[in-house]
């Protein structure tokens, strides 16, 4: 797939289906805003898919791997091993989002992008990958601009066949240790934030661990001394593939108007660099939920994104954006399923 999709406009939603999903809730047997969210939710869905009454049928949800050169730096609780590992355990079955695609019947696909360990041929594993993880941007460009452009591209292909099974909504998760430290980088160049703003523990640091890992993000903002405007450039320099290909995927989405649902951090901020590169993207996004990860709070407000639940989650693979896929199918049925006023022979709200 070459790069001239990525000049592709966007989709605009359609404000006459928005308008009569509107009117369609205030009919509906309950006082007005009685169902909260729950009724926002429904009203957007029905302008991203052109009629009244939406409906979630066919969910597809894609995890991105890749490893990071900034791991390195020593800046995970965790070994660099551990994401060929974790792929492993998303090939038999085990993992979270394993079990949460199985309970909500959605589609899982998982792609390695490329890792620093050998990953063999595995059952349900996508193999795209561009080299053995990224490098270093404490010391370089973690991707040249042909990688970058590749990995993104892999997240719009993969999209373009969502598209062909009908996917009706989409969840990015995403996988690659030390990719908190990526994510954090990318956010602090695009809202000019030093890293002890945004950085956290991610898989499990302490606070020497986020401090440490604070100083070397800051140390490298300096070093490539990038300026805010430069979305593309930011990417490829602090990014991940799997980053990029989230990045790749959403963009896609919003071309093609499938309806996106994203996670915690690692997918807002993939979320905030697409916004950047195309501002109409985020007519197409619902938020799931409010990671535990300090900074996501800020990418949250830079989005200007209200999370659909708080559960305290930070597992990332796609996990919070899936526990929230019941309360959108939710939010459908109940605007298409509940009586009107009229239907019920129920007296409306006096004047």
């Amino acid at each position: 797939m070459n790069s001239t999709w990525l000049e592709q406009a966007c989709l605009t939603l359609n404000n006459n289906a928005h308008s009569q999903a509107t009117e369609h809730q205030m009919q509906l047997t309950k006082p007005p805003g009685a169902l909260g969210k729950l009724e926002h939710i429904a009203i957007q869905l029905a302008a991203m898919q052109n009629k009244k009454l939406p409906e979630i049928n066919t969910v597809q949800i894609t995890v991105f791997a890749a490893d990071h050169g900034i791991a390195n730096q020593g800046v995970s609780a965790f070994p660099q091993a551990v994401t060929v590992e974790m792929i492993k355990n998303f090939s038999r079955g085990g993992a979270a989002i394993n079990v949460l695609a199985r309970a909500n019947n959605a589609t899982l696909d998982v792609v390695n992008l490329g890792t620093a360990y050998p990953a063999e041929n595995l059952k349900g594993v996508i193999d795209k990958s561009i080299a053995d993880g990224t490098k270093d941007f404490s010391q370089q460009p973690a991707m040249s601009e042909t990688e970058c452009m590749t990995a993104l591209s892999v997240g719009a292909e993969l999209i373009d066949q969502a598209a062909d099974r009908q996917s009706d909504l989409f969840i990015a998760g995403e996988m690659g240790i030390a990719n908190t430290s990526s994510a954090t980088a990318i956010a602090c160049a695009l809202l000019e934030r030093p890293a002890e703003d945004l950085a956290g523990p991610g898989t499990g640091l302490d606070n020497a661990g986020v401090a440490k890992k604070a100083g070397i993000i800051n140390q490298s903002l300096s070093l490539h001394k990038l300026t805010k405007d430069d979305a593309l450039k930011i990417l490829e320099t602090f990014g991940g593939f799997e980053i990029a290909a989230i990045t790749g995927s959403y963009i896609r989405c919003a071309q093609l108007g499938i309806p996106v649902l994203v996670d915690g951090f690692i997918c807002s901020v993939a979320a905030l660099v697409a916004s950047r590169i195309k501002p109409g993207v985020t007519s197409w996004f619902l938020y799931a939920h409010a990671s535990a990860e300090p900074g996501h709070q800020i990418i949250m407000q830079a989005l200007n994104a209200t999370p659909i639940v708080d559960l305290g989650m930070r597992l990332g693979e796609g996990s919070g954006a899936a526990v929230a896929i019941p309360l959108i199918k939710s939010a459908c049925a109940l605007h298409s399923q509940m009586a009107t006023f009229a239907e019920a022979g129920v007296s409306e709200k006096n004047e």
